[in-house]
């Protein structure tokens, strides 16, 4: 049997694909309905608000029922109303207003003019569709509640002569709202000075920003006294690895890191190959202790890799057991039971291999014998 198969599709087909469904239960829209589905004690909910959100804007019932249990009275019903038909036509939708109403229940009665048009207006002008600021403010509401002048302009100032462009600005803001909410002049600005002055070059900081933006965001003394530790754990400063050190332990309490290390040991690793580790592959410290066990589990269990294996590659914590590791390890035995290949790949080489080579090296030789296997068990699909 013959496959063609596209090479920008081998990560799906390299691995179980499943859907995720979602379900609506059927319920009554009656707003007197919504007393009588349960005899447990419920909160007192203000009629108004629960009338103006579920029959006016669109909430559903168990949406509008929350915030109405919170709210203690419609203030200015034309307002809010202006309020949300405003933002309801530059693309806000029901869901987007339950997102931020829900973190925000004060939103329903802020300033239109004051504190949501200028805004609007702002990020329209950088370049973001209606739909993206939609995205952007529901997943950060407090930026409604920042000072245009004073923290919104500036922040989009600080990061456009960092990241040079405002297409750049925008890339950032859409994967984090956070650098708009922040101080940039107490924390992100303060800690790129010191990370520069420990030997991290510029491009690798604004990676950083792009990936993990609550690191530079951290008060500054806090992301010192990581640094500090971080070397005291062989972390070298003007090494490429050091700013994913010190970024591992500033994202953990001095609890949870000592936790960490304890299951290190645990799985074998003496303390000598821990501070090793951790120059070489910080970031295997960021992986939680479940899956560090159930990682080692899974490889160890295959009878081709030992703790050993994972000691000399830890990285390899990190990587996925459902998208790289499942999938991998039951071709490779599906190969050796038909003796088509007589040696395993290496652990760093498993790992490391994009899904396009391990697809042409392990899978597309041997399609015609075993194509029909892979099908079965969902691996691949025409």
């Amino acid at each position: 049997m013959t496959a063609v198969l596209r090479k920008d599709s081998v990560g799906i087909l390299l691995r179980n694909s499943s859907n995720l469904c979602k379900s609506r239960v059927p319920f009554s829209t009656s707003f007197h309905h919504l007393y009588s589905i349960s005899t447990e004690k419920k909160p007192k909910i203000n009629p108004a608000v629960y009338d103006f959100l579920f029959q006016q804007h669109n909430f559903s019932p168990e949406a509008a029922a929350e915030a109405a249990s919170v709210i203690t009275r419609l203030r200015n019903r034309e307002k809010s109303d202006s309020l949300f038909s405003f933002l309801e036509k530059n693309d806000f939708s029901s869901s987007h207003l339950e997102k931020i109403v829900k973190y925000k229940p004060s939103f329903i009665s802020i300033d239109l003019e004051k504190s949501v048009k200028p805004k609007i207006k702002i990020f329209q002008e950088l370049g973001l569709s209606n739909s993206d600021i939609a995205d952007l403010f529901a997943g950060n509401a407090s930026v409604f509640y920042r000072s245009t002048d004073k923290r919104v302009i500036p922040a989009l100032s600080k990061l456009r002569g960092l990241l040079g462009s405002n297409a750049s600005v925008v890339n950032l803001l859409m994967k984090s709202g956070r650098f708009l909410i922040r101080d940039l002049d107490k924390t992100m600005v303060p800690n790129i000075e010191f990370l520069r002055s420990r030997g991290v070059p510029m491009e690798q900081i604004i990676t950083s920003m792009h990936c993990f933006s609550r690191f530079l965001l951290h008060k500054p003394e806090h992301v010192r006294r990581s640094a500090g530790k971080a070397e005291g754990l062989g972390a070298r400063r003007g090494s490429r690895m050091y700013i994913h050190a010190v970024r591992v332990v500033a994202s953990m309490s001095d609890e949870v890191w000592e936790l960490k290390l304890q299951a290190f040991r645990s799985l074998g690793f003496a303390d000598a190959d821990i501070f090793n580790a951790f120059s070489k592959y910080p970031q295997a410290f960021a992986v939680s202790v479940r899956k560090m066990r159930e990682v080692a589990d899974v490889l160890v269990s295959t009878g081709k890799y030992d703790v050993v294996s994972v000691v000399a590659y830890p990285l390899c914590l990190a990587s996925s057991i459902e998208m790289r590791f499942r999938p991998r390890l039951q071709v490779l035995a599906a190969l050796e039971d038909r003796m088509l290949i007589t040696k395993w790949p290496s652990l760093p080489t498993l790992c490391k291999l994009s899904d396009v080579i391990f697809f042409e090296r392990y899978v597309e030789p041997y399609m015609d014998e075993v194509g029909h296997l892979f099908l079965a068990k969902g691996l691949i699909s025409c």
